[in-house]
């Protein structure tokens, strides 16, 4: 065994000083830890030449703690009670009532779906923490095959080897314009009416399946797209809309809560489809805390 592993005590002789120091009586500690006086005298001498010091001073009145004695009760009472938790802190957590799950989002899951989810998941486990990090479909499915992310919303356009999913949302977009814009009033518009107007979108490399959705229903309605700007995250997008510096695609889940510089249409005719699930790796069965998280998500049944 590596030499720092090398201890020149045992837990007993810090159970059995802490508890003389507690009662200040050697004959009491031995009665509280059922053990004989002389025994116990014997562990506390060996813990006061293991340490090199002097934990207590004794008189015939009984025992006095000694600075030293004081500086390692302090040192040791957070390890003692820690060993006493352990036994009921790996029962939470073999229940999934601790932990830790580290998931991943993309703006239209923080949108739409996951905020009611994160409700449920925190009224349910309270004791669970979660770290949620937003990020693109493309970085997210590279962190699950890693198994640097215990699950993702992110969009998906094909299978997704090495990963179960559950599907959350499919909607057809629907555009963003500024308020300012002069088809604003209506209540529909078409591709076709957008073909002067700029769009504000992101990287390709982000959500290559949805960008090459967007330019296929432009394809389909017979218009070139003017791309003024490429950005990412999501916020940025609407930022720029709302700044009156071109449109951008929304789902109608997405659009319910707009500030007032911009406004929502449906596309009729060609619109590109979102389509957002919740995925995990599948080659294992999920720890009990992500098993938690996926059944608050309605993606694992109840007790799976």
């Amino acid at each position: 065994m590596p030499g720092k592993y090398h201890y020149p005590f045992e837990l007993r002789h810090l159970v059995y000083f802490r508890e003389v120091a507690q009662q200040l009586h050697f004959r009491k500690a031995a009665e509280t830890l059922a053990v004989a006086q002389p025994a116990l005298s014997r562990a506390v001498a060996q813990l006061e030449a293991a340490l090199h010091a002097d934990l207590l001073n004794r008189t015939r009145r009984g025992v006095e703690v000694t600075p030293a004695g004081r500086l390692l009760l302090e040192r040791m009472e957070p390890l003692l009670r820690a060993l006493a938790a352990l036994p009921s802190d790996l029962q939470a957590l073999a229940e999934g009532q601790v932990g830790h799950v580290r998931v991943a989002f993309t703006g239209l899951a923080m949108a739409t779906v996951l905020p009611p989810i994160l409700r449920e998941f925190h009224r349910r486990h309270p004791g669970i923490r979660l770290e949620l990090v937003e990020s693109p479909t493309s970085t997210q499915l590279t962190a699950l095959k890693a198994g640097d992310l215990a699950c993702g919303f992110f969009h998906p356009e094909t299978a997704t080897p090495g990963l179960r999913t559950h599907v959350l949302l499919r909607e057809r977009n629907g555009v963003l314009l500024p308020s300012s814009h002069r088809l604003a009033p209506r209540r529909s518009v078409r591709l076709q009416d957008l073909a002067a107007t700029p769009f504000v979108l992101f990287p390709r490399t982000h959500n290559p399946g949805f960008y090459d959705r967007i330019l296929a229903a432009f394809t389909a309605a017979g218009v070139t797209p003017r791309i003024a700007e490429e950005v990412w995250p999501r916020a940025n997008g609407v930022g720029l809309v709302r700044a009156g510096l071109g449109a951008t695609f929304m789902t109608p889940s997405e659009a319910k809560y707009l500030p007032p510089e911009i406004t929502f249409l449906r596309l009729t005719g060609p619109a590109p489809e979102s389509r957002l699930v919740l995925g995990w790796r599948q080659d294992a069965t999920p720890e009990p805390a992500l098993a938690a998280f996926l059944t608050a998500a309605g993606a694992l049944p109840a007790g799976k």
